[in-house]
């Protein structure tokens, strides 16, 4: 690999990523994507939530695993250890969800291919900034021991994460048994960080990406964190005033949409 045209490469994708933050965050201030409960025609055709979901997430598994052997880092421990946690994430939001959807007894709204396409381009671009930060471009600690620092952004950075993702993969839960139950309508969720949010499972993802940018303490990780927010912080809004107007004074009025008490 020639590595100073990645480097030149690398640098115009990571400051693209965080350009992609409030030219995604300016829209969604007025418009949802079309997808899941927002789903509106005029989009263009569509495919099934588990075909999308599965192909649209791939990158984060193929792209990641080529590339990641590639750096200088990838042997390193901190370096296999965040690699690990990004990979735990993306196996299951990659497959296991895709496949959880599949085996649901209600299907799921289907997805735009437009959406599905701009899905898959981004997760195209941060695989690659991911990636290559992690395994060559991020700066570790060279001295062992490592200093008290670096462990304390560890235990609480994977902390976070964990905490994180059990909170998404629970909520998403909950979401796909209350389908089942209204026999593929919607009913209001109850219990748990269910009672404080509205979307949960977007509160805990963003927990993860945050518990992971302490972990890994790069640029390319704050970026991917700011616009996981920039994206999903106006959807769990949209999520929010949809079940307002859905189910009227019967939803709750004092749950925010994704950060408890503040947002």
């Amino acid at each position: 690999m020639d590595f100073s045209r990645d480097e030149s490469l690398y640098n115009s994708l990571l400051l693209t990523l965080y350009l992609l933050t409030p030219l995604t965050l300016l829209p969604l201030q007025f418009l949802s994507a079309p997808y899941g409960k927002h789903l509106r025609p005029g989009w263009g055709p569509t495919i099934p939530a588990p075909l999308a979901w599965f192909l649209m997430e791939s990158p984060t598994l193929w792209l990641t695993i080529f590339l990641f052997p590639l750096g200088q880092f990838r042997s390193h421990p901190l370096s296999l250890f965040a690699f690990s946690l990004y990979l735990l994430h993306y196996t299951h939001r990659t497959i296991i969800y895709p496949l959880r959807l599949f085996l649901s007894s209600k299907p799921t709204s289907p997805v735009p291919i437009l959406i599905a396409t701009f899905a898959f381009a981004f997760n195209l671009l941060n695989a690659y900034v991911q990636a290559r930060s992690l395994s060559h471009y991020a700066n570790y600690a060279s001295t062992w021991p490592w200093p008290s620092w670096v462990w304390a952004r560890i235990v609480i950075g994977t902390a976070i994460f964990v905490w994180g993702m059990k909170v998404n993969i629970s909520s998403d839960r909950v979401l796909l048994r209350l389908k089942e139950e209204a026999k593929g309508g919607y009913k209001i969720p109850r219990g748990g960080w269910f009672e404080l949010v509205s979307c949960p499972n977007y509160m805990g993802e963003l927990a993860e990406w945050l518990g992971w940018t302490v972990v890994t303490w790069s640029p390319a990780a704050l970026a991917f964190f700011l616009y996981t927010f920039a994206n999903l912080g106006p959807r769990a809004r949209a999520n929010r005033r949809w079940y307002r107007e859905k189910f009227g004074e019967e939803y709750p009025a004092s749950r925010k949409a994704v950060v408890p008490f503040v947002y």
